[in-house]
């Protein structure tokens, strides 16, 4: 996500706390909101696909293979 929505976002959430926000400025701000929250959850799924473990048995288990989205490359 880019720095400017960002600061968009706090931008929006600091006018909240004095003044208020009109209609729009409202749907603004959960639009933004809403694009923040699923950059940082593609970002954990993309972490959390590339985690492998060791089982006890000396293996190595990619648990994005095994559980979530295939490797892409």
């Amino acid at each position: 996500m880019e720095i400017s929505r960002i600061e968009r976002i706090n931008e929006l959430a600091r006018k909240s706390k004095t003044v208020g926000l009109t209609e729009e400025e409202k749907k603004e701000q959960a639009m933004l909101r809403k694009e923040y929250i699923a950059a940082i959850r593609m970002n954990i799924r993309s972490q959390l696909d590339n985690i492998s473990i060791q089982e006890a048995d000396g293996s190595i288990t990619n648990l994005g293979e095994k559980y979530g989205n295939k490797k892409r490359h």
